[in-house]
């Protein structure tokens, strides 16, 4: 069954990063430590080229889960940062869920470790409330591509829309003329191969 094309709004989203700590991240294999963290990286310097808000989440983290990386510490230094004592589903935390209320916008793009807990479980619950929900593919891992693809489907079937943290910059930003040295930049500073197009550009134009 078909569904209406609901394209990313940068007046109606909100990033959500759910539990990328030291810990967890060791459990990825479905990518590499070093494309995995420049992906998380990627999300993340997208949502601070949108002015996106943007909300942090950690779950037990005394335990083996481990503290927030450091890197999403820093890039978002004012960022609501919700630690759950316990809950491995972030939606059943009330503080997470007020945050991201208090924004007052519907379309959520989640972000995490493990795509089939961390991320699936909070994005199952959102649809059941009525938001819309934008999983980034390349910036969630798992244990491996054969547990990342249930999770996908799991999620696809319910609803939740699947891209990558790509996609998510190029549909924010709608037309090149908005900004195309901008996020031009920022996507060369994460797809080293996209500088040669920027520096074929900036022959173009004579800088």
């Amino acid at each position: 069954m078909s569904v209406p094309y609901k394209r990313l709004n940068k007046d109606d989203a909100v990033v959500l990063l759910v539990d990328h700590q030291s810990g967890l991240i060791s459990l990825v294999q479905d990518f590499t430590p070093s494309d995995f963290k420049n992906n998380v990286l990627a999300l993340g310097a997208v949502a601070k080229f949108f002015n996106l808000p943007t909300i942090l989440t950690t779950s037990f983290e005394q335990g083996p889960n481990g503290p927030l990386v450091p890197e999403l510490k820093e890039l978002f230094p004012e960022a609501p940062y919700v630690a759950r004592p316990g809950q491995i589903n972030a939606w059943d935390n009330e503080d997470f869920v007020a945050a991201i209320k208090k924004t007052g916008r519907k379309q959520l793009i989640i972000a995490g470790v493990v795509t089939d807990v961390c991320v699936a479980f909070p994005a199952l619950s959102a649809i059941a409330e009525g938001f819309d929900v934008f999983v980034v593919t390349d910036a969630s891992g798992t244990f491996d591509k054969t547990v990342q693809q249930a999770a996908w489907s799991r999620m696809s079937a319910a609803g939740v829309q699947l891209m990558n943290w790509f996609s998510v910059a190029c549909e924010l930003h709608r037309d090149w003329r908005n900004d195309i040295e901008g996020l031009g930049n920022l996507l060369s500073n994460h797809i080293p191969n996209y500088r040669n197009l920027m520096t074929s550009y900036f022959t173009l134009i004579g800088k």
